[in-house]
């Protein structure tokens, strides 16, 4: 275990004149900014922050938090709920300043600085009428989504995220800037695509873009709460029995009038009038109490849940991905759903099939392809004086599903690692996981990136 240690003020003005970004430390006024991300819970202090704005940047930051034996932690968008890339008294190596996207129309491919957010990319690449499987909320950042995995409203049809990721620019351990694919450093590549966050820092992303739009089938239909079994029920089989073009999710929540509901949320990205057909049996449900499915922008789509989940809220989650979403799983989210102690927590269920459970669970470092149905108990609310029973209802709740849920856990959900345990992590990564140790002892032997969902290295 690395020892941190103060560097000296020397030491700090000769990384300074290094860098093109800004170095900050505690007394500088941007330095709170810069130290705050989407989780409110996460309050701690990095004795610096380093505002990347270049490979070259993120080059000299890290050669001197080695040099200095400091622990160095990795922010991206800062989207992630289990808030690691911020730890006390450690080197920041800040990318978020990183915003370069090129979109290559022709060929269908993106080019992407680690510090975009998916609202960003897909402002540029809907110019062309083009996208990539990318998250649901708008500020939630590229880097982080896609080194574990990523999920979207097009998964159902392209996959995954790192389905659709050609290749990266990785600083790895050593310093060195080196290129991934499946034609170079192909093993890296591959544990890149799920577990990425362990390997490097990923300066560069590169990405298989497909046509999208100018419109697409979406929105959601929203239900009385005491119809969820029905709901939940129905939702089970249509989501299995569903053409690729469609992707679906569930939840209970709570409306901004105060309303407690269920709700169904698609994206349909195919013709609109075959699309109109194959969202029909939503409307036949139980007695939908608002129909908001339309024609809209794929931007539109995307940004549908991002004003359910501001900064500057405490986040709480616990989650489970399930082969099946059995009568047991519906009963205990029908118990606890209307007990949920804040509306801004939603109860979200996932089913992503089609493209995504054809592809081979070795294919990736992602290996829970059978898993259709993912549970997320996302519980946020705005007070920290509310947050023992916040959590308290959502570790209930969890204990009470997870007997149920038959599939692992997607990496991406995990909250702080000493609150999951290293059971979880093993649950995240299966079978896959003794060839992610190798790879670890190949390319990080001292877990220099050890503050992630982390992967350790036999040695340690």
């Amino acid at each position: 275990m690395v020892v941190t240690v103060q560097p000296s003020s020397a030491s700090i003005d000769e990384l300074r004149s290094r860098m093109r970004g800004t170095l900050l430390q505690p007394a500088d006024y941007q330095y709170d900014a810069a130290r705050t991300i989407w989780n409110a819970m996460i309050d701690r202090r990095p004795a610096l922050i380093a505002r990347c704005v270049s490979a070259s940047d993120v080059i000299a930051a890290f050669e001197f938090g080695k040099a200095e034996n400091m622990e160095i932690t990795i922010r991206g968008g800062g989207h992630n709920v289990a808030g690691q890339c911020i730890v006390d008294d450690a080197l920041m190596i800040d990318l978020s300043p990183m915003k370069g996207i090129r979109i290559d129309p022709v060929n269908r491919t993106a080019r992407v600085e680690p510090g975009v957010v998916w609202g960003e990319f897909d402002q540029e690449a809907q110019a062309f009428g083009l996208a990539t499987v990318g998250g649901t909320v708008a500020h939630t950042g590229v880097a982080g989504l896609t080194l574990g995995g990523g999920f979207g409203w097009l998964t159902n049809k392209y996959g995954m995220t790192i389905d659709n990721l050609l290749s990266a620019d990785v600083i790895t351990a050593e310093g060195d800037l080196i290129h991934a694919s499946v034609d170079e450093n192909s093993d890296l590549f591959w544990g890149l695509c799920g577990a990425g966050a362990n390997f490097g820092i990923v300066t560069s992303f590169e990405y298989q873009l497909h046509p999208v739009g100018p419109q697409i089938l979406g929105g959601m239909i929203l239900y009385p709460l005491d119809q969820i079994t029905e709901v939940l029920t129905f939702y089970r089989d249509f989501i299995q029995s569903s053409p690729d073009e469609l992707t679906a999710y569930a939840a209970a929540l709570t409306t901004p009038d105060g309303h407690q509901v269920v709700a169904i949320a698609i994206c349909y990205c195919g013709d609109l009038e075959q699309g109109d057909q194959v969202v029909e049996p939503l409307r036949q449900i139980g007695t939908p109490v608002a129909d908001l499915i339309r024609p809209s922008t794929y931007q539109e789509q995307q940004a549908i849940l991002t004003q359910a989940s501001p900064y500057g809220r405490q986040n709480y989650w616990k989650a489970g991905l399930s082969r099946t979403l059995s009568d047991d799983a519906i009963r205990v989210i029908a118990e606890f759903a209307p007990q949920v102690p804040s509306p801004f927590t939603v109860t979200v269920i996932t089913g992503t099939a089609g493209a995504n459970t054809r592809i081979l669970p070795d294919a990736t470092a992602y290996v829970h392809r059978d898993a259709v149905f993912n549970a997320m108990l996302l519980s946020s609310w705005e007070s920290s004086e509310d947050s023992d029973q916040n959590i308290q209802w959502t570790r209930d709740f969890y204990h009470e599903l997870r007997p149920h849920l038959t599939g692992g856990v997607y990496v991406n959900d995990l909250d702080d690692p000493a609150d999951e345990g290293k059971t979880r992590l093993l649950e995240a990564y299966g079978a896959n996981y003794d060839r992610l140790v190798d790879l670890k002892m190949k390319y990080d032997p001292e877990n220099v990136f050890r503050h992630n969902q982390n992967i350790a290295p036999q040695a340690t």
